[in-house]
């Protein structure tokens, strides 16, 4: 019997026996390992077809301009390029990097684009001197440069559902040492297998058999791909039986390019607090604030080297552990010919160059992005933001936030236990413009919970004055900063039946004084006289055309009866500030979507300005409340070369604690008060004005010019009655008046001598700057 048919004739025999097993296989084939396949197959394409990588919106500061005589100094500058990533790496020849020989910088910017265009990258040298830009240069030529702009730094993140970091990249874009280097590390035969390398899983069997412990893993990228985008962490038999198919169904489905690319967007790279980094782009900036492209081989080294463990090899927690896994991965680099020699040897003699700050803020300045949401949800719902891909470039300038908020903690810091129970507020602006460049809304900057500076209505006390004044003086046939006001006792009854009978701070009357001097010393009596005389009225109608509301046309709205918070006071002062201009408070610039095409901008348009030479006339007076009037402190701290205009506030049994000023180039409001509403025991000068004596004492700025301005004149006055007199009179003031408002005629010197000749009264003091009693700055 020849072999075939034995084989037959066992196969008859034993056929009943087969037949089981047989049939037991097939019906778990095409029972349950063909639906099961199939369900996984349709679950990888689903996912996979619609991946798209959920970029978050970034929210940016506004790009930082560099010119000639602009102000700035080496503080600042410094702290400007820290907070945007930028490293002090000794060469400033790398994109991203600075160095500092004296007060003269050489920067190398990452360009950007924006929604006014953008610049390229370029390398320039800026030097500083006395407080301004002595001249930017481009760094190779040496030609003078007029405008340079350094990349905004990125100051938020606006997530979806989940808080995770990612900057989507082609692989166009991606360096080619990366993609190479990936592959050499983690996956050499990723061109060549099915999704799974038997052989790898061979290899690393046998290299942890060797060494009694796991030192090897044989998982492809294609298998570490699905277990990040499908699996959970969990190490049983099923999700290994999972990521097996799942690769292997991937692999049959999608090509070798498309596989990659998701790797090098999806990859595990790290963790600030509840944000996840992902992917290669997104992790350049976080530990080294550049574009991937920019990265230097020994960057691309220590990235892929953490591929193994971004925990384990975190460079700012482990720098040792992860110098030594990076220097492993320039080792295979080399080994596998993606570098010479002698790069390897230059790439592990450089230290890691990580940057203090990841660059990956997801709130950094809760105050200023409540007003950034507030200004563009009318364009954007909260589902625009979340699906992200937008880049909103915001008017935030990174040394006047940080500079208020030390403000702020200097100044409770200086008021020792009375700083306990206090809270703060503030608002800086651009006092040409009205961008907003700063706003803190707590004591402490980063507190996420109510806004101060833009929900906390509160009395705003005798910064309400300037208003007041600005109103009668739009009427320069009736009065001048020279006419005289009348301070004495003031009762009136009230609608109730009660009777209002309000005081000046010192609980003295002052007589008949001139209006600069009221102002400047924010006398209570003075100011309500002028204002019932101009009229309340006018007064509240002129409030009102700010979009006030609950503006009460009562006496007491003439020393500040009206609650407002820090935001709408700025407002008000920005009409000061911009020479009579309405420009309303702008935080947003443009919005930038994906494609980097500008898809709203946000413009103030500026009118021809109204009630100018009034204006001009108030900001005069506003800078003697800084020369001798309730903020004199200002000169006295060494300030006084802003020629700063400003006016302190404070409400009723001390509750609130104002102060409002600008120079040349910034606006700055500050409150500080309880949120009891109890008394602070601060006066306006007491308290805010110290928070901004400190913000000004850093912030580089442009000085208020002293000059009159267009339709004003200069006039010398007798202050006894307002007139015209000649410079050499006893108690001459020169004041600003409207040109053409006062009589050509001088009265001259004769007057003088004849009242005092017959016991007439003296007139007041009448020095340029006069004395200013003890406790002035006690006053409001």
């Amino acid at each position: 019997m020849d072999f075939f048919t034995r084989l037959r004739s066992f196969a008859r025999r034993s056929w009943p026996w087969l037949r089981i097993p047989f049939w037991i296989g097939m019906g778990l084939l095409f029972g349950f390992v063909l639906p099961y396949t199939l369900v996984l197959n349709k679950r990888v394409q689903d996912r996979f077809n619609d991946l798209v990588f959920a970029v978050p919106t970034r929210v940016y500061a506004r790009p930082l301009p560099l010119a000639a005589d602009m102000p700035m100094t080496p503080a600042a500058l410094e702290l400007e390029l820290t907070f945007a990533g930028y490293s002090k790496d000794g060469h400033g020849q790398v994109a991203g990097s600075w160095l500092k020989q004296g007060e003269r910088y050489t920067i190398t910017s990452r360009g950007y684009a924006g929604p006014d265009g953008g610049e390229l990258p370029k390398r320039i040298r800026v030097s500083l001197g006395k407080g301004t830009v002595q001249s930017v240069q481009d760094a190779a030529s040496g030609k003078k440069i007029a405008l340079a702009h350094l990349d905004p730094a990125r100051i938020a993140t606006l997530y979806g559902a989940t808080q995770e970091e990612r900057r989507f990249v082609h692989l166009a874009d991606v360096p080619p040492l990366l993609l190479s280097g990936l592959q050499a590390v983690e996956d050499r035969d990723f061109k060549h297998h099915i999704g799974i390398d038997f052989s790898a899983i061979a290899r690393a069997a046998f290299a942890n058999l060797r060494a009694g412990h796991t030192v090897q893993g044989g998982s492809t990228l294609t298998q570490q791909l699905v277990r990040n985008l499908f699996l959970s962490r969990d190490q049983n038999f099923t999700r290994k039986i999972n990521e097996a198919l799942m690769s292997l169904l991937l692999e049959a489905h999608y090509s070798k390019g498309r596989i990659l690319e998701a790797y090098v967007n999806d990859v595990f790279l790290g963790q600030q607090g509840s944000q996840a980094v992902h992917g290669f782009a997104a992790a350049s900036e976080f530990y080294f604030g550049r574009r991937l492209e920019d990265l230097r081989p020994q960057e691309i080294a220590l990235l892929v080297g953490m591929v193994k463990g971004p925990s384990y090899y975190d460079p700012r927690r482990s720098p040792e552990r992860a110098l030594i896994r990076r220097n492993l991965v320039l080792q295979e680099f080399a080994t596998t010919g993606l570098l010479t020699a002698a790069q390897e040897n230059a790439a592990q003699a450089a230290p890691l160059d990580i940057v203090s700050n990841g660059q990956l803020p997801h709130n950094r300045f809760p105050a200023f992005m409540q007003l950034v949401r507030t200004q563009i949800i009318a364009d954007f719902d909260e589902q625009a933001l979340r699906d992200g891909n937008l880049s909103i470039f915001t008017t935030l300038d990174p040394a006047a936030q940080l500079y208020a908020e030390q403000a702020i903690t200097s100044a409770m810091k200086s008021l020792g236990k009375r700083a306990d129970p206090l809270q703060a507020a503030a608002v800086v602006t651009n006092a040409q413009t009205g961008s907003v460049l700063a706003v803190v809304g707590s004591r402490d900057p980063g507190d996420q919970g109510f806004n101060r500076a833009l929900d906390a209505r509160r009395p705003i006390g005798s910064t309400i004055k300037p208003f007041v004044y600005l109103v009668a003086l739009t009427q320069p046939d009736r009065w001048n900063l020279a006419s005289l006001l009348d301070d004495s006792p003031i009762s009136m009854r009230q609608p109730d039946g009660s009777v209002w009978t309000p005081q000046n701070d010192d609980n003295q009357s002052h007589g008949q004084l001139p209006m600069v001097d009221a102002l400047a010393k924010s006398w209570n009596l003075a100011t309500i006289h002028l204002g019932l005389a101009v009229g309340l009225p006018r007064i509240q109608s002129f409030l009102q055309s700010f979009g006030l509301a609950d503006v009460h046309p009562s006496p007491s709205l003439l020393i500040g009866a009206l609650d407002l918070a820090p935001l709408q006071l700025a407002q008000l002062y920005q009409y000061l500030a911009a020479d009579g201009h309405a420009l309303p408070l702008v935080a947003v610039r443009g919005v930038v979507d994906g494609n980097g095409r500008t898809i709203k901008r946000y413009q103030v348009q500026g009118g021809s300005g109204e009630y100018q030479q009034a204006v001009r006339l108030t900001t005069w007076a506003m800078q003697q409340v800084a020369v001798y009037g309730t903020a004199s402190s200002i000169g006295n701290s060494g300030l006084a070369w802003l020629h700063a205009a400003g006016k302190t506030g404070t409400s009723n049994d001390t509750r609130d604690s104002w102060f409002a000023g600008f120079t040349g180039e910034h606006l700055a409001v500050f409150w500080m008060g309880r949120d009891d509403n109890r008394s602070t025991g601060l006066f306006g000068a007491t308290g805010a004005l110290r928070a901004w004596r400190d913000l000004f004492a850093k912030l580089p700025t442009r000085p208020l010019s002293t000059s009159p301005g267009d339709g004003l004149e200069m006039a010398w006055i007798n202050p006894a009655d307002g007139k015209r007199t000649d410079p050499q009179c006893t108690g001459a003031r020169q004041v600003p008046v409207v040109a053409g408002s006062l009589s050509a005629d001088t009265e001259g010197c004769f007057w003088q001598g004849v009242r005092s000749l017959f016991g007439g009264d003296n007139p007041p003091a009448t020095s340029s700057a006069p004395s200013v009693p003890a406790d002035s700055s006690m006053r409001n």
